[in-house]
């Protein structure tokens, strides 16, 4: 095993289920069909349900285990994804390849947050779309998952900051409830947002 998420995934239980996160399932209905890119995708759930849904599907992960996990999944499905094992910090993209990107509770260190973000603007397509769900710093009495450290939670702030090259379509900070897989369960403070790229 080789970090923290290889060990996480270790298991033959998918941790955040297998079914796609709500949030995202949701927004998916509204765009139209493309290239779709999920990083740090982990055990595939929702690359998997984009490509059921006819998406040309890429996901990345720097773990190996998720991949093995994603894989399965999708041949199980009997859907195409095309997952690549990569760090959100070094891994590249050509500009303008994607007609949406996914982040689903990505959360990365403060000291590198909006770099890699503004670094994935620059794969969107004009005219393509970002959706991000992830937990915000009311979420750290409850347990329902997410980072323990209130500097990789993330507020309406930093988000509008990072993805400044964006125009907002939406964004807020709410209340939900989670029911993906054993590590996501219950009442959850999240903050979504919604951008896509000036044409």
């Amino acid at each position: 095993m080789n970090n923290h998420w290889d060990i996480r995934f270790s298991g033959s239980e998918y941790v955040y289920g297998t079914d796609p996160n709500a949030f995202f399932a949701e927004q998916l209905e509204s765009l139209p069909i493309g290239n779709i890119l999920f990083p740090c995708e982990g055990e595939g759930r929702n690359a998997v349900y984009a490509a059921s849904k006819g998406w040309h599907t890429v996901a990345f992960d720097g773990s190996f285990q998720g991949k093995e996990k994603a894989e399965k999944l999708a041949l199980e499905r009997k859907v195409d994804i095309h997952y690549v094992l990569g760090n959100a910090e070094t891994i590249e993209f050509p500009k303008d390849s994607f007609d949406a990107i996914v982040l689903i509770f990505a959360h990365f260190p403060d000291a590198i947050r909006s770099i890699i973000h503004h670094k994935m603007t620059t794969w969107l397509k004009p005219g393509g779309t970002l959706v991000l769900e992830a937990f915000n710093p009311l979420q750290i009495p409850y347990t329902s998952g997410g980072p323990k450290d209130i500097s990789m939670l993330y507020t309406k702030q930093m988000m509008m900051s990072d993805f400044k090259e964006l125009s907002t379509i939406m964004v807020s900070e709410e209340e939900t409830v989670l029911n993906e897989g054993p590590l996501h369960q219950g009442i959850a403070q999240v903050l979504r947002f919604v951008g896509r790229k000036r044409i």
